[in-house]
């Protein structure tokens, strides 16, 4: 597929060019200036080795109609975290949609998706086709290796305001016989709109997978008079226990500082936090210190000092369409936070 890619430093693979005008003669194809993208397909020995060359390349050597799909459409529209890596720092293959297209081989760093499209599911930007976000997070939630990797990838476009639950559950429901579709409709489920990092999602099901809960994704919590007192990564209002994910940045700093007083604070508002750190094994750690928080906390009587009913005068920010509404000036105040 011949590509007009407009976004800058970035190279669309080129066929053989006996005349050496828009691609390689075959001896320079051969020599030290170029480099295989693919069958057929060759870039200039120095391309960038960045994602979005990786993407550019992988859509780029496939017949025309391909698209990038999954992680590569998601990443190529600026979300966080979708980078292509896996948790140990290998290389994710690039998923792209073959549509009608079933000639196409398959080969080392490229996964084809030999799903139909619908009619509106391909779109162009910047000169590369990608599938529309939801056709991409449906995608990888399909093809997910498990429910809580599926319910992050969930999570974590609604996260760069890409898609919302409402969305999605109109598009899966178009998805008839499409395999994983079970599992795309058990992340839909539990899923939230205002988780904010991949390990929260993991932390909020490792809660969810254990002991029941209402738990709620970043909520703030008040004290009675309405000042902001603190928000934890996820917390249940029934039981007043709160969970945070800490990893090492935690000891870093002044950071290790405020989580000590923010612990002063949560003791005196009566609420167990749990925290869950990063490392093998941590999940079943944290299990147990929840279970002696839900116990210690269950033994508490009496009036409550907070709440999580929010002051008129706060700005709730919880879901996508809550934060697509705000103005530029209102995002850059009210969701900085975020971001950090």
């Amino acid at each position: 597929m011949l590509l007009e890619i407009t976004r800058s430093g970035l190279v669309a693979p080129v066929r053989i060019d006996p005349s050496g005008l828009t691609g390689p003669t075959a001896g320079q194809a051969r020599g030290p200036y170029w480099r295989s993208a693919g069958p057929r397909h060759y870039v200039a020995a120095d391309a960038p080795a960045s994602t979005q060359q990786r993407i550019v390349e992988a859509v780029g050597a496939l017949p025309p109609g391909s698209a990038a799909t999954g992680w590569a459409a998601l990443h190529w529209l600026g979300a966080r975290w979708f980078d292509g890596t896996a948790a140990d720092g290998s290389l994710l293959p690039v998923p792209v949609a073959l549509g009608d297209q079933r000639g196409a081989r398959s080969r080392r760093g490229v996964a084809l998706s030999e799903d139909w499209l619908f009619a509106d599911d391909v779109i162009v930007i910047d000169g590369l086709p990608i599938t529309i976000p939801e056709r991409s997070v449906t995608y990888e939630a399909r093809t997910a290796r498990d429910d809580v990797a599926a319910v992050r990838a969930i999570d974590m476009a609604a996260y760069d305001d890409l898609v919302d639950l409402e969305g999605l559950g109109a598009y899966a429901a178009r998805l008839v016989g499409r395999s994983g579709k079970r599992r795309l409709l058990r992340a839909l489920a539990v899923a939230d709109e205002n988780s904010w990092s991949p390990m929260e999602t993991v932390m909020r099901e490792a809660w969810r997978g254990h002991r029941a809960g209402v738990l709620l994704c970043n909520a703030p919590i008040f004290d009675l008079n309405g000042r902001h007192q603190f928000t934890p990564d996820v917390f249940d209002p029934v039981a007043g226990v709160a969970a945070d994910y800490d990893g090492a940045d935690h000891l870093e700093g002044g950071r290790h500082s405020r989580d000590l007083m923010r612990e002063e604070l949560t003791r005196r508002l009566a609420i167990e936090v749990v925290t869950m750190m990063s490392g093998r094994g941590e999940v079943a750690r944290f299990r147990y210190r929840l279970d002696g928080a839900l116990a210690r906390a269950a033994q508490r009587h009496g009036p409550r000092p907070w709440t999580v009913a929010q002051p008129e005068r706060w700005v709730d920010t919880s879901t996508v369409a809550r934060r697509l509404a705000l103005t530029p000036d209102q995002a850059e105040r009210w969701l900085r936070h975020r971001r950090t």
